[in-house]
């Protein structure tokens, strides 16, 4: 009897964990790889944490190891696996009210590992993301300033975009910056003033780079005025505005400006007829369906220089002009070549959009393999009374594997009627001399993309002007 109301007693009276399992899921390179395991004592005196048990690819850190009668604990682990590929940890966590052990387990999948290794190497603070919020979103701050003077500009509008998907746009204070709770991760920055040439700027944000400043040089036919000055109080309060992450589909167009001498984005080679239609008609009248498979460069290169942002824009935007009778195809090349997306149905925006932001960049070039899949997927899905294109999209040439891509191109072209143009995401005049050589082969074109605005259009009119019928 005794036994039964110790063992009683001890069941109802212990150190409770709030979780004793979490699945990671798929963790990429820029992924937070930590989980707090909170403890409450619920017994009536004091309690310890005695031991952690775990595999060497997890480190952890404590709160305390004293929990005194009705007080909490938190335990943070952190995943430092070196490999890609599927985990999963049992972690034995020892308290002094009871004698056996409680069992974490921790699983999920590496997709890719972050260039720098010790990244993962020691796990983070309690003070550098308190325990209980969610790692994924920070605080970060965004500040406009004159390129020239270092003056915060006042009521500058900044747009966000993650994934190739715009976050939102705001507005600056009088401090010349606002603050934001977004993901961490690859972003990109564009913003304008009044008086000022638009800036634009691609950043991997998180925890330790969370303030990003955006350089506005001020126009040439504008006057210089003098700015006012700006009190910045010593302890910035700047306030932290609360973006509720609404589903309404956020439209930048009006925000990205088109400078002056800016090439417009009908090719100079369009014929009259199609100059004289509005910039968004895309109707079945004036346009057959198509059929276009993208090989897309997803090497470690279109990483940098905002890269990989730029093609995810320039995508959601076609994909948001595709009708029901188009077709669009994905296929990626870095050290291999792989189908993202067979040929699907121009209204399945949703499906086509989510693999469109999944796209990561890593490894080398493969090209001219990526070349001849893109061309199998656009054979199998032809479409006899449309227009059938292959677009690649690279920051350079195509450096591996590339000895017989020329012939596959032709072949293609002479049996087939496939085209094939070439999308330069800011490559260099090298890269565009090789690129415009492989395009016209291909009996297309070449287009660069340089900027926000060049994303905006210049890849809709590519394939308007593919599928243009009164030519």
């Amino acid at each position: 009897m005794l036994l039964i109301s110790v063992f009683c007693l001890s069941a109802k009276a212990q150190v409770v964990f709030d979780k004793t399992e979490h699945d990671f899921g798929d963790l990429e390179s820029g992924d937070a790889r930590y989980i707090d395991i909170h403890l409450k004592n619920k017994t009536d005196k004091e309690a310890y944490i005695l031991s952690v048990d775990q595999p060497r690819e997890v480190v952890y850190i404590q709160k305390k190891a004293l929990m005194m009668p009705d007080s909490s604990n938190v335990l943070r682990f952190q995943i430092n696996k070196k490999s890609t590929g599927r985990f999963s940890y049992d972690i034995d966590v020892f308290t002094s009210d009871k004698q056996t052990p409680t069992t974490i387990k921790l699983k999920g999948r590496i997709r890719s590992l972050p260039s720098d290794q010790n990244n993962f190497t020691a796990c983070p603070s309690f003070g550098q993301e308190p325990a209980g919020q969610n790692p994924l979103e920070f605080t970060l701050t965004v500040r406009t300033v004159d390129k020239n003077t270092g003056e915060r500009l006042k009521g500058s509008t900044v747009a966000i975009i993650q994934n190739g998907s715009p976050l939102g746009k705001w507005k600056t204070n009088i401090t010349g910056q606002f603050k934001i709770k977004i993901p961490l991760g690859i972003s990109y920055f564009y913003a304008t003033h009044s008086g000022y040439l638009p800036a634009e700027k691609g950043a991997y944000v998180n925890f330790k780079r969370n303030l990003i400043i955006l350089e506005l040089e001020p126009k040439k036919e504008a006057i210089p005025e003098d700015l006012p000055e700006i009190e910045i109080p010593e302890e910035d309060t700047t306030f932290v505005v609360e973006d509720d992450h609404t589903e309404e589909e956020i439209d930048l167009s009006e925000v990205i400006e088109v400078e002056e001498d800016t090439v417009s984005s009908i090719p100079e080679e369009a014929p009259p007829s199609f100059a004289e239609l509005d910039e968004n008609d895309f109707s079945s009248e004036n346009f057959k369906p198509i059929n276009v498979v993208f090989v897309i460069d997803v090497s470690s290169s279109m990483r940098q220089e905002d890269r990989i942002e730029l093609l995810k824009y320039s995508l959601s935007q076609l994909v948001e002009m595709l009708r029901p009778q188009d077709k669009i195809g994905l296929v990626s090349y870095s050290n291999d070549a792989q189908v993202l997306l067979k040929p699907t149905s121009g209204d399945q925006k949703e499906k086509i959009n989510e693999i469109v932001k999944d796209i990561k960049a890593s490894g080398l070039t493969a090209g001219g393999k990526g070349i001849k899949i893109g061309y199998r997927q656009a054979r199998r899905n032809l479409i006899s009374d449309g227009a059938n294109k292959v677009i690649v999209i690279t920051d350079g040439a195509f450096n591996r594997s590339s000895d017989d891509y020329q012939k596959y191109i032709k072949r293609n072209l002479r049996r087939k009627c496939i085209t094939m143009s070439v999308v330069g995401i800011k490559s260099n005049e090298r890269s565009e001399e090789n690129m415009t050589e492989a395009a016209k082969l291909g009996k297309g074109r070449f287009v660069l993309i340089e900027k926000l605005a060049d994303a905006q259009s210049k890849l809709k009119q590519e394939i308007r002007l593919t599928a243009f019928r009164h030519k």
